[in-house]
């Protein structure tokens, strides 16, 4: 049968128990959804659902022959439900995903927290400017002219050694260079002496072993920024340069030579840079910013000091994960062995 009582069409209906029907003082239901055979027997009745029954969230069509047309629209606007306000489940949904967000964010300070008290930084800026001028001012001046000056009046030449000899000329350079920038270093920050503590740590114990290996997982990401520094920075045109000692040393598979030159990137390099950029400057940037600031900061002077715009990508970012194993663990061994096992890796790729 059609019409709105399409759901009443049934036998006869008698009422033989009446405490299942519950009286109720609103409005009479309305006379277009009662069928005409069944009116004298309601007449005065007034029908409503039991408790447990309308505390239920039935849908529409469950429901459609019991409700008004207007209340029938209002339901669908609300989605199809009695009683279910969208904007209170977009609330709801926004709730769930601020949890989400507050789950993420715990697992993050979890793992990748940064412990420990701030530093107390006894100098100013402009010790920090002399100390990181004269020190790459060392560096050139020891390794271009003190070093070749005193070679040359002991009576030696480099370009007529062996290649023994000129890996054992490049490691003493690199001695004299790191010796000259630790003095300056020294002499510039002597009259702050005694340092407050936490500065310059060196320690054996913790676990900042794991640190390191968690470090050692981003290799293969720098490596990638490598590749793409190389694709965005073409190379310049150079006079064309015969092969260099270390190549050299490599081709000849001198186990010596190889050594040497082995000791100078993987024990001298990570030694002098690391008690620089990690041990003085991140420490000292946070007198004037932020720890994570500092530590992009000291990764972008340790990137910039290297004076080679193809790899300046992949050192920022290596300077960046020492940066965080240092200050995780707020000890010089753990980012010293950091950068030695990615020179090392270097080397060994290029023994290849």
């Amino acid at each position: 049968m059609a019409g709105p009582w399409r759901c009443l069409h049934r036998p006869p209906l008698t009422v033989p128990s009446l405490p299942t029907l519950i009286y109720r003082r609103r409005a009479p239901v309305a006379a277009a959804f009662i069928s005409p055979s069944l009116a004298p027997s309601l007449r005065g009745i007034q029908l409503r659902p039991s408790p447990d029954a309308a505390r239920k969230k039935w849908r529409l069509g469950q429901v459609q022959c019991f409700i008004h047309e207007e209340e029938r629209k209002k339901s669908l606007e609300n989605g199809g439900f009695m009683g279910v306000n969208p904007s209170q489940e977009l609330e709801n949904d926004k709730l769930d995903d601020k949890d989400w967000i507050s789950k993420i964010r715990k697992v993050v300070d979890r793992n990748f927290v940064l412990d420990g008290e701030p530093w107390a930084v006894p100098w100013t800026g402009e010790t920090i400017v002399q100390v990181m001028l004269l020190w790459i001012l060392s560096f050139w001046f020891v390794g271009s002219w003190i070093v070749p000056f005193v070679a040359h009046a002991a009576g030696f030449n480099k370009s007529s050694l062996t290649l023994r000899g000129q890996a054992l000329y490049s490691l003493l350079t690199d001695l004299a260079e790191g010796l000259a920038g630790i003095a300056i270093l020294h002499r510039c920050l002597a009259r702050f002496y005694p340092l407050p503590p936490g500065w310059f740590i060196f320690r054996l114990k913790g676990s900042w072993h794991l640190d390191v290996g968690l470090g050692c997982l981003l290799f293969p990401l720098v490596n990638f920024l490598s590749r793409v520094n190389l694709n965005l920075v073409p190379s310049i045109p150079t006079p064309p340069m015969g092969v260099s000692s270390v190549e050299q040393s490599i081709i000849a598979r001198d186990p010596v030579a190889m050594a040497l030159y082995a000791m100078v990137v993987s024990i001298c390099a990570p030694v002098w840079e690391e008690i620089v950029f990690r041990g003085f400057l991140l420490p000292s940037l946070t007198r004037y910013m932020s720890l994570w600031s500092s530590i992009l900061v000291s990764a972008l002077a340790f990137a910039l000091v290297h004076f080679n715009a193809q790899r300046l990508l992949p050192l920022i970012c290596l300077g960046v994960v020492m940066g965080i194993v240092f200050a995780r663990s707020r000890n010089l061994l753990a980012s010293m062995l950091l950068h030695s096992l990615w020179n090392g890796f270097v080397f060994l790729d290029l023994m290849k």
